[in-house]
Order: C-alpha cells, then structure tokens, then sequence
C-alpha cells in the first residue's frame, strides 16, 4: 500500500508540473488589438470615458446655432441702372432700321448705353448691440469696384434696416456696416488661433436666397490662402489671406456669415468656396476672426485700417527653380520668403534684415509666402514690435522689426 500511494503521488506531481511548464512555455500568449481592457492608451486622456466608452464631451450644436442664429443677418444690396455714354456725338444719327441693325450687332456706336440695375444678397454678423455688422466687401460692392447705392439688412425676426458703410478694407475683403438699433443681438469674439484640426464649426448664413440656414464640419486646415483676395485690390496694395478651411457647406449668399465654434463664439467670417462649378462642392474658407477683430477696430476708429509694413521686396522659394535658388545659395528645402531688397527708411532694414535673407518665420509662425506674411502682419498696427526669424548663410537669426506706416 506505501508503494502504492507513493506511486500515485509521484504521477500527480509529474502532472502538475508537466501542465505547469506547457503553460508557461509552450502556450502562445493571446494578442488583443484594439480593445481596451482594463485601462485606455494614453492618448486618448480626457476624449473618452472609460466606463462607457463615450466621448467625455457629448457634442451638441443646438445651443451653439440658436445663439448665432438671431445675431446673423440678411444682406441685399442695389445699384440702379444707369446710362454710360462712350462721348460721341449722336445728333447725326438717323431714326431707321440702318441704325438699329448696326446698334444690335456692333452695340450703340453713337449714343448712350444702359447698364441694368444690379442686385445681390449676402450675410453679415452683428458684433455690437448698436448695430454695428461685419461683413465682406464683396457682398457690398458694385461691378466697378465701389459700393451700391442701397444696402438694406434684415434680421432673422424679419425686422430690416437701412445700412450705411463705415468703411471697408478690399486687401482682406472686409467691410463694416452700421444699422441704427439698440439692444440687438449680436455674437461675442472667440480664438481663431486657438482653432485645431478636426474641431466642429458651424457656418450660419442666408444661402442661395434661402432663409437663416446652419451646418456643421471640421476644420480642414488653418492659415491657407487661394489667391482669391488678388482680384479686388488697388495696385501696390498686398492682399491678406490666412483662411480656415473647412467642410461645412457653404454656398453663394453665405459670405459675410458667420463661422462659429460649438460654444456660439464668433471665430471667422465665411467668405469664399473652392469649386469648379460655383457651388458648394467640399471646402470653404472663412477669414480668422482674429484678423478681423483689428481691422474691424481700425475702421471704426479710424475710418481704415492703420496697416504696418515691414519695408521689404519679396518672392518666395517655392516660386524658384533649382538653379535660381542654387544661384542664390539657398539650399532647396528651405522655406521662407526671400528678400529680394529692403526700403532703406523702412522697419526691416532698421532691424537688420537686409537682401539674400530669407524670412521662415513672423509673430512665431511660418511663412512660405508674401500672402501668409501680409496676414501675420495685418494683425499689427504701425509701431508695433513684431517678432521675425530669418535665415542668413545658412544660420538663423531672430529680430524684432518695429513696423512702419507705408506712405
């Protein structure tokens, strides 16, 4: 019976340790991808709950549009038609079929011509409870480049106004208009820089002759500029553009409207969309609100924008070829502004910039082109010190340029 039971016991033991050494090294360990068990990666800290696997902050518009919707407006603007003679003389002209056949295929050779009255319809935002409206200069303009003869705004309770202009700003494609009101809703300035990738906007404005109408995207990319600002400036005149583009739908009346955050804060103003057949197919772009905060300040306070200038020529390296760049010993993956030359009596010169730098960044932020440095600047006002960083010979230097007003 003893060697019996030391038997069994012997068997026993050899069992455990066998099933032992099989688990610890024979066995595969189990690989889970993807789930969560017990603990979250550390990157989503502070998105998502844990315990039920919800975003930490449920999104919700509602609050958001309802608050912007009362401070966003309807814009209507009319030039009345007019005559516009070419000052050739028409006392010889005779009342007959001749003239009219020649008038229909050549146009009025003699005599004045008509040119139809125009209409157009855009957005605005109220920003204060006394009537004052940002908008674009765009939605207020006539064909040549002033302003129409008849602006009229109407509220989202369908209450409407005459608007005169206070002034307006074509370099950003900013205008500021002004109702007489009190009390008026109006919509608060968010952070245009605080603005990240993937963050919810609405756009709120009058489309397509359509009534108050949200919806919603992403930010799709900040600081962008499409060279659509070029078309409405004065000669010598740099225009500004530093866009937030993004995918909520927008479409022709929606510019002057406003783009705001899912707290209701202003935080741009929509005014273009990037599409081959004229409506809403994917992007649009909104100025940063921040941009037009200081412009907007400029015109009611001075009437225009008090712009700084930096006292610099310009191209940038993504315009040159290998063997411009190579010539000017800039070495092919740099990115930056190239001073071509500097006003002597300017801010960059008394700072030390001279021709052959090449600007990388303005106010902590890179710039690859003129456009992108004016919208760094146009934040700034003459005499103000702003923060530059170039490169000479390959090594990088830091100023700060004290603007100039340009004369």
């Amino acid at each position: 019976m003893k060697q019996i039971f030391l038997t069994v016991v012997i068997s026993a033991a050899s069992a455990l340790g066998s099933v032992a050494v099989y688990n610890k090294y024979l066995t595969k360990h189990e690989v889970v991808v993807g789930e969560a068990k017990d603990k979250l990666p550390a990157n989503y800290a502070g998105f998502i709950d844990g315990k039920t696997g919800l975003p930490a902050d449920p999104i919700d518009f509602t609050k958001a549009a309802n608050s912007a919707v009362p401070a966003v407006v309807h814009i209507k603007t009319k030039v009345p038609a007019r005559k516009v003679t070419n000052d050739l003389p028409n006392n010889n002209r005779r009342n007959n079929n001749i003239d009219d056949f020649f008038d229909q295929f050549f146009g009025p050779g003699f005599g004045p011509s008509i040119i139809p009255e125009q209409r157009a319809s855009g957005s605005g935002v109220l920003i204060s409870e006394d009537g004052y409206i940002v908008t674009n200069n765009h939605v207020i303009s006539s064909d040549n480049g002033g302003v129409a003869d008849e602006i009229m705004v109407t509220m989202h309770d369908r209450k409407t106004f005459k608007a005169k202009v206070i002034g307006r700003d074509p370099s950003s494609d900013i205008a500021v208009l002004k109702i007489d009101g009190t009390k008026l809703p109006y919509l608060v300035y968010g952070n245009s820089d605080a603005m990240q990738l993937g963050q919810w906007v609405l756009a709120v404005g009058y489309p397509l002759t359509l009534e108050t109408t949200v919806t919603a995207g992403i930010v799709s990319a900040t600081g962008r500029s499409i060279g659509i600002n070029s078309r409405q400036v004065k000669r010598g005149d740099t225009p500004v553009e530093s866009f937030i583009q993004t995918d909520a739908a927008v479409n022709q009346g929606n510019s002057g409207g406003a783009l705001i955050n899912t707290s209701g804060q202003l935080i741009g103003i929509n005014s273009a969309i990037l599409a081959p057949t004229g409506t809403y197919a994917g992007y649009s772009f909104a100025i940063p609100v921040n941009i037009i905060k200081k412009i907007v300040n400029d015109i009611i306070q001075f009437g225009d924008v008090q712009r700084g200038y930096l006292g610099v020529s310009y191209y940038t390296t993504e315009e040159m070829s290998e063997e411009q760049a190579k010539s000017l010993g800039i070495p092919m993956n740099i990115e930056g502004v190239y001073v071509s030359s500097v006003s002597p009596d300017g801010g960059a010169a008394a700072a030390g910039i001279k021709k052959g730098d090449v600007i990388t960044r303005v106010n902590g932020n890179n710039v690859v082109s003129g456009i992108q440095m004016s919208a760094q600047i146009a934040g700034f006002r003459p005499g103000d010190k702003v923060p530059v960083t170039y490169l000479r010979a390959g090594k990088e230097y830091s100023t700060s340029v004290i603007l100039k007003k340009k004369v």
